[in-house]
């Protein structure tokens, strides 16, 4: 009997052992890599994405430039026409990033800014939009919390740009105004 029992617990650990390697084998296909031709990565140089056998995913120079190194539930990529977008594993266009500073915007506390119709919002990693896009004008987020407005003017000052505004708030990461 304590055979035909270590035969049981035997076959169970072959069983658990073979579902871990299963699963860690499906989160490794998960996420896509990102390639580049060439020696150097650089804006301008062709890149795309291949799975963990080397199957290209999504094609060298199909973007102009992809940002994201590993795609797991979105890529920042910037398109030939020059609008930075984020896409999802099957290549469909979530939002529009805001531009900053020659380049998308940085992840600040988790979120970054995004825009449709000229309106800013918030989205996150997992490629949620968080705040919809309505602000005119809206700072990235700084201890928990984003000064925005939704009337704002540009102006220059030499090669930068600045907002002005005779309203601002501030709101909270789920949208909320604050004090």
């Amino acid at each position: 009997m304590k055979h035909k029992e270590n035969g049981h617990v035997g076959l169970m650990v072959f069983i658990l052992l073979i579902t871990i390697i299963g699963c860690s084998q499906q989160v490794k296909e998960d996420y896509l890599i990102k390639v580049f031709e060439g020696a150097s990565d650089e804006v301008g140089v062709k890149s795309g994405y291949v799975n963990s056998r080397g199957d290209t995913i999504i094609a060298l120079g199909k973007y102009y430039y992809c940002y994201t190194d590993t795609l797991k539930n979105l890529a920042i990529v910037l398109k030939k026409g020059g609008a930075c977008v984020a896409i999802d594993r099957n290549q469909r266009e979530l939002f529009e990033l805001f531009w900053y500073d020659n380049g998308p915007d940085d992840i600040v506390e988790g979120l970054f800014r995004i825009k449709k119709n000229g309106k800013i919002g918030y989205a996150n990693l997992d490629g949620e939009i968080v705040i919809k896009p309505q602000y005119a004008c809206a700072f990235p987020f700084k201890d928990g919390k984003a000064k925005v407005a939704y009337n704002c003017n540009t102006s220059s000052v030499g090669e930068y740009s600045k907002w002005d505004s005779d309203h601002w708030i501030y709101i909270d990461k789920s949208g909320k105004e604050i004090e």
